[in-house]
C-alpha cells in the first residue's frame, strides 16, 4: 500500500477509493444544489432563532428579571445573550469534532436539534412569578444551547458547502452560506414586525413574544427531518484517521489556523459594524427617527442579501485572494470617510445608498466567507479548524464591535472607533496577501484528486 503526505496535511493511506468520497458520499452534480438548499435551511432555522431572542427582549424581559428598572432587565438579559454568544467556541470544537470524525450529516443534524431544543425550551418557560428564579435559570440554559448549536454550525455548514459544489461553482454556493444568515435575520424582523402589527403592547409582553420561539422550534424540526436525509460529503477513511477532528490535528496548521483567525476578526468587526452598530450610530449621532434608522437597515440588509450570489460568481472567476485584496483595500480606503458622512446625513436616501455602498464592499468579503477558510484545510480538520477559529475570532472581535464603540462615544471619542476598523482592514490586507493565487490547487482541489 502506497502512502501519500500532501505539505501541510494529515498523511493517510492511499487506496483507490481515496482518490473520491466513500460510497455514502458520493455527490451528483444534479444533486448539489438540493444539498445547498438543505443545508441551508438549518442555517436560516440557527440564525432566526438567534436574533428572534434579540428583537424581542425588550418584550420578555419583565417575565424573567421583574426587579429593577427596565434598563436593568435589559441588561440581564444581554447578559444571557452575551453568554450564548461565548459558547460558540465550544461548538466549533464539540461539533467541529463530530463532524471530522463521525461525519458532516450528523454534526449538522446535532446542530438543528440543539437549536430546536433552545428555541422551544424559551418558548414554553414559565415566568419568574411562576417558578421563581428557576425562571432565569431556564433561560440561560436554553442561550447556552443555542449558542453551541451557532457556533457549530457556522464551521460544519461552510465546510459542506465547499465539499459538494464542484471547482468552478464553489464561490456561487458558498454564497448561500451568509445570504442565509442575513435571511433568517430579516425573517426575525419580519415576524416581530407582524406582531407588532396585530398584537398590543400587553399582549406581547404577556404572550406574544413567545410566538417566533414556537415558529422557530417548528421550521427546525422541517430543517431536522430534510438534514437527515443529506448526502455525506466527507470520506470514511479519512473521518477514521487518528488525527480527525482533534485540535492536535487541527494546530498542525497553526499558519491556517492564524489566517483563519484574522480573516474573522477583521471581517466579523466590519459585519457587526455595519449590521448592527449603524442602526444606533444613524440615531445617537445622525439624529434619525429609531424607525426610520431600521427600515433603512431592514432595506440596506435585504439588497445585501441578493448581492451573495453575484459577489459568489465573481469570486468563481477571479479567485479568492484578489476577491479578498479587493475587499481588504476597500475598507482601508472608505471606512472613516463614508462613515464619518453617514454620522452627518438626515436624508434617509443618501444614508441608505451610504449603507448599500458599504455592504457592496463588504459582499467581497461575506460571499466567500466559509469557503476560504475551507479551502485552507484538509478534509480530516477542515470542520473545526473553520469552525473553532472562527468562533473564537468572533466572540473576541465581532461580539465587542458595538460595546467598544458606544464606550468610545460616551468618552467622546467616537471618531476613533472607525480608525479601529480601518486598522483592522490593514490586518485583512496582510492575510489576504498570503492566500494562494488561484491558480494554486487547494485542499478542496486535492481532495477530488
Amino acid at each position: 500500500m502506497n502512502t501519500s503526505t500532501l505539505t501541510g496535511q494529515i498523511a493517510l493511506p492511499v487506496t483507490p477509493s481515496d482518490s473520491a468520497p466513500d460510497s455514502e458520499s458520493k455527490h451528483p452534480p444534479k444533486a448539489a444544489l438540493k444539498s445547498i438548499l438543505v443545508a441551508c435551511s438549518g442555517n436560516v432555522v440557527e440564525w432566526f432563532d438567534f436574533f428572534a431572542y434579540a428583537f424581542t427582549a425588550l418584550y420578555f424581559a419583565p417575565a424573567f428579571f421583574p426587579s429593577g428598572d427596565p434598563t436593568t432587565q435589559l441588561l440581564n438579559t444581554a447578559g444571557i445573550f452575551a453568554a450564548g454568544f461565548f459558547m460558540r467556541p465550544v461548538g466549533g470544537w464539540l461539533i467541529g469534532r463530530i463532524a471530522d470524525r463521525k461525519g458532516r450529516r450528523q454534526s449538522m443534524v446535532l446542530s438543528v436539534m440543539l437549536m430546536c431544543l433552545g428555541s422551544l425550551m424559551i418558548a414554553v418557560i414559565p415566568t419568574y412569578a411562576q417558578i421563581g428564579i428557576w425562571a432565569p435559570v431556564l433561560l440561560l440554559v436554553a442561550r447556552l444551547l443555542q449558542g453551541l448549536s451557532v457556533g457549530g454550525e457556522y464551521g460544519t455548514s461552510a465546510t459542506y458547502l465547499s465539499e459538494v459544489a464542484t471547482a468552478r461553482t464553489r464561490g456561487f454556493y458558498g454564497s448561500f452560506h451568509y445570504a442565509t444568515i442575513i435571511a433568517g435575520q430579516l425573517l426575525a424582523v419580519m415576524v416581530v414586525a407582524i406582531l407588532q402589527y396585530v398584537l398590543s403592547a400587553d399582549e406581547l409582553r404577556a404572550w406574544g413574544w413567545r410566538i417566533p420561539f414556537y415558529i422557530g422550534a417548528a421550521v427546525a424540526v422541517i430543517a431536522l427531518v430534510l438534514r437527515r436525509g443529506m448526502h455525506e460529503s466527507s470520506n470514511r477513511q479519512h473521518r477514521d484517521h487518528a488525527h480527525a477532528g482533534t485540535l492536535r490535528g487541527m494546530f498542525q496548521h497553526p499558519r491556517e489556523v492564524l489566517l483563519v483567525m484574522g480573516f474573522t476578526a477583521g471581517g466579523s468587526l466590519l459585519f457587526y459594524t455595519l449590521n448592527s452598530y449603524m442602526q444606533k450610530y444613524m440615531v445617537n449621532t445622525a439624529h434619525m427617527d429609531p424607525k426610520l434608522s431600521s427600515n433603512i437597515m431592514t432595506a440596506a440588509l435585504f439588497i445585501f442579501m441578493i448581492l451573495q450570489p453575484l459577489f459568489g460568481i465573481l469570486s468563481d472567476k477571479i479567485g479568492r485572494r484578489k476577491q479578498m485584496l479587493a475587499f481588504s483595500t476597500f475598507f482601508i480606503v472608505f471606512t472613516v470617510p463614508v462613515l464619518q458622512l453617514l454620522g452627518h446625513t438626515t436624508d434617509p436616501w443618501i444614508a441608505l445608498a451610504l449603507m448599500v455602498f458599504m455592504l457592496l464592499g463588504m459582499s467581497l468579503y461575506t460571499s466567500i466567507s466559509g469557503l476560504l477558510k475551507a479551502e485552507l484545510f484538509p478534509i480530516g480538520v477542515r470542520a473545526m479548524g473553520v469552525g473553532l477559529p472562527y468562533a473564537v475570532a468572533n466572540a473576541m472581535f465581532g461580539g465587542t464591535a458595538e460595546y467598544i464603540a458606544l464606550w468610545l462615544k460616551t468618552q467622546n471619542m467616537a471618531g476613533i472607533y472607525f480608525w479601529y476598523v480601518a486598522a483592522m482592514a490593514v490586518m485583512l490586507l496582510v492575510c489576504s496577501l498570503q492566500l494562494p493565487h488561484a491558480s494554486q490547487n487547494t485542499h478542496l482541489d486535492r481532495d477530488h484528486h
